[in-house]
């Protein structure tokens, strides 16, 4: 279905006080199953009040069926904090070990699947310093309680703070730098979006588990792109959950984030992505491997002079999760966990 986005953006737009009713008692008794999963690296500081606000949403809604932290082994006590404050733990390189360690937040989203046992799935940061119920129920609502919606995406005012000042829309830099200015290009369709990059967002569990994930941090632009593609810009939502506080990235990180956002969208341009010459076909340097993670270098200026840095880094799809369940649910500890 076609519908302007100007048109869809006053239809599909809410605020988190719509679905204020969800966190009632009540409101949760006719409702489909819900997972929630919060991807965690190294966030000792925050899992567990997030946590904790989780549980007192249910101790009242009885909204969220499954709480996963799926943790990239963090060395700060990120999973024994998880544990101790209720949620089902794991390890993002146990899970489908058979696809080798995890690449990544987006990696670890996907590996999460393969234990999700709600009907509706949805994701957040572990990062988040300002974590509200709001954030649960809101992102879920319009899911819940508007009829035809699929996929429901946060939108949030991102300050930027630090020790010297706050700025108050001064944070989500490689959104409005990057995801934007590409979108407005490249995919008109979802320019009504306020965070395309939000980790925040739900979706039919049935949706997910027909999408691809990206390894990475562009792990949430293709998700948006590919679900426009299989349900349509109807069937998709945002809201409002207000202001919401990150920890801020070091400006050379982002550089790479952003790098990693551009090479997520150019796989979904076809015409983009074989346009781009890879380091191979350019002759710049030799890779290992009969292809070779990509590598992206980084000219920076020090007090020591001017340096040229490389990361290597792999963007790997990892296919739908309907094809990989068929063969897990032939494995006894799989079935065990489910």
């Amino acid at each position: 279905m076609h519908m302007p986005v100007r048109d869809w953006f006053e239809k599909r737009s809410f605020q988190h006080q719509d679905f204020s009713d969800l966190a009632s008692s009540r409101e949760a008794m006719r409702r489909p199953a819900i997972t929630l999963i919060l991807p965690a690296r190294e966030v000792a500081g925050t899992i567990g009040p997030i946590l904790d606000t989780v549980a007192r949403l249910n101790e009242r809604s009885g909204l969220v069926d499954q709480v996963l932290v799926v943790d990239a082994d963090s060395a700060d006590g990120t999973a024994d904090i998880a544990r101790a404050h209720g949620a089902e733990v794991y390890s993002e390189n146990e899970l489908l070990p058979e696809y080798g360690p995890a690449q990544g937040k987006g990696d670890a989203m996907w590996r999460a699947l393969s234990v999700a046992r709600g009907d509706i799935v949805m994701f957040a940061d572990a990062d988040t310093r300002d974590f509200g119920e709001h954030f649960v129920y809101g992102t879920l609502g319009p899911l819940l309680m508007a009829p035809g919606v699929q996929f429901s995406k946060a939108a949030y005012r991102r300050p930027f703070t630090s020790a010297e000042q706050s700025v108050a829309d001064g944070g989500g830099r490689v959104t409005e730098l990057m995801a934007k200015p590409l979108l407005n290009f490249f995919f008109p369709e979802l320019t009504g979006f306020v965070q395309p990059l939000a980790g925040e967002f739900a979706a039919s569990r049935d949706l997910l588990l027909r999408t691809p994930f990206l390894t990475g941090y562009g792990v949430e632009i293709a998700i948006l792109i590919d679900v426009l593609g299989a349900v349509g810009l109807p069937a998709m939502a945002q809201v409002d959950l207000g202001s919401r506080q990150n920890r801020h990235q070091p400006l050379w990180d982002l550089t790479r984030m952003s790098s990693a956002v551009l090479r997520a969208l150019a796989r979904r341009v076809p015409a983009l992505d074989n346009a781009v010459p890879s380091p191979r076909a350019a002759g710049l340097w030799d890779l290992p491997g009969p292809v070779g993670p990509e590598t992206y270098l980084h000219a920076v200026a020090t007090q020591d002079g001017l340096r040229l840095d490389e990361h290597l880094t792999e963007l790997l799809e990892r296919p739908p999760m309907t094809q990989v369940l068929p063969a897990l649910e032939e494995i006894p500890a799989y079935q065990a966990n489910m």
